[in-house]
């Protein structure tokens, strides 16, 4: 099956991050940065990795920029870089573009643009820490629409040990139970190993262990009465 391709210009924790995910995925990465250290720190971690000025546009062009499924635009504090490199991807009709903005305004110019897919990472970051001190039971969460949520929860003491049905997550909590993320030893030649499986789908039988994590859709202010009703 052919690999993903995939470009990601501007090198900072960010960008390398996501190189490094990509690459370690499957996914062939092109990493751009004008910074030559930067770009021989992932030399060997993505296919190719390159030191040019992502606005010089025949710079880009050298690269084949416009034959990527996806271009991530990850340059951080140098607006303008940010900016005309934005505008030399959208004159090159690439594919799809994502960029990175570190303000609203850096957001209100991108959309001016006509850039449709726009990552805030720090206040993505932001809320999730926010709502794991607020809720330190929550591993995880995204946030949707309408004050919906999907959040990865360690079970509340009251529900271990009942069922599904017992509990009745739609009935009584206004919630519903998507799947649960559950703990099981394996065995490999003779070593014991503690792995994470999902139970998708889980039935009014299934009994909730201690060592569960309930995922589940609804509304932050249900989500919360859950928690503090069953703690």
């Amino acid at each position: 099956m052919k690999a993903d391709k995939f470009a990601v210009i501007g090198l900072g924790n960010f960008g390398m991050s996501v190189a490094r995910n990509l690459a370690f995925r499957g996914a062939e990465v092109l990493a751009i940065d004008r910074d030559l250290e930067r770009v021989d720190m992932l030399k060997d971690e993505v296919a190719y990795s390159v030191a040019l000025d992502s606005t010089d546009l025949k710079a880009l062009m050298s690269q084949n920029i416009m034959e990527m499924d996806a271009v991530l635009v990850a340059i951080g504090e140098n607006i303008e870089g940010l900016l005309l490199t934005t505008v030399l991807l959208l004159e090159l009709k690439t594919k799809r573009i994502i960029a990175r903005a570190v303000s609203a305004q850096q957001r209100i110019i991108l959309e001016k643009l006509g850039v449709k897919e726009i990552l805030s990472p720090e206040d993505e970051v932001g809320l999730m820490v926010a709502e794991r001190l607020l809720n330190p039971n929550m591993n995880s969460f995204m946030a949707l629409p309408d004050e919906y949520q999907i959040v990865e929860i360690k079970v509340p003491k009251k529900i271990i040990k009942k069922s599904v049905g017992e509990i009745n997550f739609e009935d009584h909590y206004q919630l519903d139970l998507i799947a649960i993320k559950r703990r099981y030893e394996e065995y490999e030649d003779n070593r014991k190993s503690i792995v994470d499986h999902v139970v998708k789908r889980p039935n009014e039988n299934t009994i909730i262990e201690a060592s569960d994590v309930v995922i589940i859709l609804g509304k932050s202010y249900d989500i919360e009465k859950f928690v503090l009703a069953n703690n």
